[in-house]
């Protein structure tokens, strides 16, 4: 649903709940046939966390402004503090230590030095370079990017979150998994860099053009809406030779592993495992365990017997 069109259609609705006394004739909410929209519209700007669900019956849906929707509306009225986003830096080592996936490293680092935010989301199965990428765009994004998990954005919210940083990159690691409401957020903040809530005691109308880098396993389970805002790019699983390659630059960069301990790991590993994260709890154990027990431990089984 376009942003100009949901304006309109939510500036009908409060001309209808204004007109009318909501706590008194409309406790259960209003219905489609009161503000003359299509059930199935409705339902889009419901999803959207425009409106709230107050009752639900086999003859009748009874809906009400939500605060997002009120306070999207009040945002109109209001003009936006602009946010000044500082040119981002990207050293030419930007992707050293993550092998192949060429297309996706120049389709990044064009993404993060353009002029307009453009969002990225890396798809595939688990155990890719998805992470590792997040993972450098984080270190040269330095304070200007904030690392967050779908299925656990923050106790507060969205919102409050990027309200109170201002960053320039928001990097989402298992998108798929983050909330209707932290979902609500992101896609207003992705059309134009608009944040708008009005909260008891605060408002806030912040226009702060930032760029998403996100991952997801699988992308089928995101609304449209969503993955209409992004360049999707697949990522398809490494070789042998590859992965090898992969698992030691990450010990010696990320972890701080000697090159010959990365190696070991790195080659005790091959043919049980295709994952990174395997590799990192491997390295993690090792100085208590040692190399061959961890990877016992870890695995499940002995690295001996291949």
């Amino acid at each position: 649903m376009k942003a100009d069109n949901t304006l309109e259609l939510l500036t009908e609705i409060a001309r209808f709940e204004a007109s009318v006394d909501m706590d008194k004739d409309y406790r259960i909410g209003w219905g489609w046939r009161h503000v003359r929209i299509w059930p199935a519209t409705l339902s889009k700007l419901f999803k959207e966390g425009y409106l709230e669900n107050v009752f639900r019956s086999n003859s009748h849906t009874g809906y009400r402004l939500s605060e997002l929707g009120k306070s999207l509306l009040a945002a109109e009225n209001t003009p936006p503090r602009t946010h000044q986003e500082p040119k981002l830096a990207t050293p030419n080592s930007l992707f050293d230590d993550i092998i192949g996936h060429d297309g996706v490293k120049e389709l990044l680092r064009a993404s993060l030095l353009a002029e307009k935010p453009v969002h990225v989301l890396l798809t595939g199965p688990p155990a890719l370079a998805k992470t590792l990428f997040l993972w450098d765009i984080e270190r040269a994004g330095g304070e200007k990017a904030i690392w967050l998990v779908g299925s656990a954005t923050s106790k507060a919210g969205l919102w409050d979150l990027v309200a109170e940083r201002e960053p320039s990159i928001l990097l989402i690691d298992e998108i798929d998994k983050m909330n209707a409401a932290d979902t609500a957020a992101l896609l207003t903040m992705m059309e134009g860099g608009r944040l708008v809530r009005a909260k008891r005691g605060r408002e806030l109308n912040l226009n702060n053009p930032l760029r998403v880098i996100a991952a997801s396993n699988r992308c089928e389970k995101l609304s449209p809406e969503l993955r209409s805002r992004f360049a999707i790019r697949q990522l398809f699983p490494y070789g042998r030779a590859e992965y090898l390659t992969v698992v030691k630059g990450v010990l010696v960069r990320c972890e701080g592993l000697s090159p010959e301990l990365a190696e070991e790991i790195a080659r005790r590993l091959d043919g049980l495992t295709q994952n990174v994260r395997d590799a990192i709890r491997v390295a993690r154990l090792a100085p208590q365990l040692g190399v061959e027990k961890a990877i016992k431990l870890l695995i499940g089984g002995n690295e001996g017997e291949k």
